[in-house]
Parts: structure tokens; C-alpha cells; sequence
């Protein structure tokens, strides 16, 4: 597995939640966030570097194409997720 731990919302319940839910449950639980939504680099900016956001700026694509951009950065995205100072990691 490339992100062994990695979980989809609707694993922990929260398919229909809020963006707001969703971001709480990340800065609760220690998770990063990964997503195409914009809200989640907006919360980012406000709220500061917990939980840490992952945005993927792709448009419409396939999972094949995030799989691949995942790969391809990996080196970058472990440099972010260990970097205490980083909050907000745009990935296109």
C-alpha cells in the first residue's frame, strides 16, 4: 500500500458530514486531510496547521490520475506530513 493508515470519510462515518465535521474529526484525531475541495485550504488559512491539508488541484480526473500524482510526489507529501511548521501542501 502506497499511504498505509490512509482512510476514506465514509470509514469513519462521516459521508454525509459537514466539511466543518470533517475538518474537526482530522484535527482530533492527528489526520491529514486529502481532498479536492477548496474549503479545506480556506479552513486552512483560518484555523492555522491542525489538521494538515492536502489539496488536490487535478479538475476533473481520474483516480488513476490521483494515484499517479501521489506516486509521482511522493518524496514531497513525506516531507509535509513530518514538517511541524507545515499546514497546506497543493498538489496539481
Amino acid at each position: 500500500m502506497l499511504y498505509p493508515g490512509c482512510v476514506h470519510v465514509g470509514d469513519r462515518g462521516l459521508t454525509s458530514a459537514s466539511d466543518r465535521a470533517i475538518w474537526q474529526h482530522g484535527q482530533d484525531h492527528g489526520l491529514v486531510i486529502v481532498a479536492k475541495d477548496q474549503d479545506f485550504q480556506r479552513f486552512s488559512v483560518l484555523y492555522g496547521a491542525r489538521p494538515k491539508v492536502i489539496w488536490i488541484r487535478l479538475g476533473n480526473c481520474s483516480t488513476a490520475d490521483i494515484i499517479r500524482l501521489f506516486r509521482e510526489r511522493r518524496d514531497e507529501i513525506d516531507r509535509f506530513v513530518t514538517d511541524e511548521e507545515a499546514a497546506f501542501l497543493a498538489l496539481a
